[in-house]
């Protein structure tokens, strides 16, 4: 094929005018479930200051004046930089499963600024991991972006496993909503049997989709590598069930650790909703504990928010080093 043959490759601008525009329902929605979930909290939280015969204002502040910051950051903070090692961890293993040979501190940079983008969306944030192994290590994106799913598959599977082992220790201290889990456990469990044999070409042999590069990941994993994404990352959760609970206790909330476990993986999968929906997360705090709204609030809103933008905070360390390898 000569020069003038070559087709032209799309530039960004080109590929975004060909996508269909969004429609505005779509655009509006997680937008929508968040002014319901504020609409919520503001209820239950000025209902509860009217209760104590005190403004809302002043009903929060003596909550956050009773909280020992101190305890709580020494908390939090090992807590934070514990799962930034973690996460990094099972992306690093993941890479070099299905990608290319890289070090565990070679990704850190690589993870840690991701988490800058990911304060407005978690996948975002996993697309600019894609963008920076792509540069760096040249893998092609469509490959990298692959990993990037099949961490998000497991993650999946990783907090619904753990809100089932929840369920089945704490069932009868769980609201009635919560017994939901086991029946998508249940059907998860089918669709995962499906999902490996359909990539392992047992059944639907002759589906070309399979050879997209977008799904590289799935047909080379096996499951063991599944159960091993999990497994990385449930050291994170269980030390969350403690944090929590200590931290829970400073907010003036007695909560055992077990039924910590019930709670949080469930509160945690409403945290991984992609953008302003993590208001969710902080709206079941509220749900769980109906009686101590304006405590479950403050809780809420400081431990989501502090957890994002700390991670934010230790990609700001690796910023330099990742702006470096990718523009020089």
């Amino acid at each position: 094929m000569s020069e003038t043959d070559t087709p032209a490759i799309p530039d960004a601008a080109e590929v975004e005018s060909a996508r269909p525009p969004t429609p505005l329902w779509q655009k509006a929605l997680p937008w929508l479930i968040t002014v319901i979930c504020f609409a919520y909290l503001y209820t239950k939280v000025s209902g509860a200051a009217a209760r104590e015969e005190m403004d809302l204002a002043a009903y929060l502040g003596g909550i956050f004046g009773r909280v020992d910051w101190l305890r709580w950051l020494a908390l939090m903070v090992p807590y934070s930089i514990f799962f930034f090692l973690i996460d990094t961890l099972v992306v690093w293993r993941v890479i070099n499963w299905f990608n290319t040979k890289v070090s565990y501190t070679d990704m850190l940079p690589i993870r840690g600024s991701s988490y800058i983008l990911s304060i407005v969306n978690e996948q975002v944030g996993k697309g600019a991991m894609a963008l920076y192994l792509n540069r760096r290590n040249d893998v092609p994106g469509w490959e990298v972006g692959s990993s990037m799913l099949f961490i998000m598959f497991c993650e999946f599977y990783y907090l619904l496993g753990w809100a089932t082992v929840g369920w089945a220790l704490r069932r009868e201290s769980l609201p009635e909503e919560f017994g939901l889990i086991p029946i998508i456990a249940l059907v998860a469990a089918g669709f995962f049997v499906f999902w490996v044999l359909l990539f392992q070409a047992r059944i639907a042999a002759g589906a070309s989709f399979r050879e997209r590069p977008i799904f590289k990941a799935f047909r080379e994993a096996v499951p063991s590598q599944y159960a091993m994404v999990i497994l990385l990352r449930s050291p994170a959760l269980l030390s969350a069930v403690f944090v929590y609970t200590v931290a829970l206790d400073l907010f003036g909330i007695e909560v055992g650790l077990m039924e910590m476990l019930g709670y949080l993986p469930v509160i945690f999968f409403g945290a991984a909703t992609p953008g302003p929906m993590r208001t969710v997360a902080i709206t079941l705090w509220v749900v769980l504990f109906p009686g101590h709204a304006g405590e479950m609030t403050a809780f809420g809103f400081v431990q989501h928010n502090f957890f994002i933008f700390f991670n934010a905070a230790i990609g700001l360390i690796f910023l330099r080093r990742a702006n470096r390898e990718l523009f020089g």
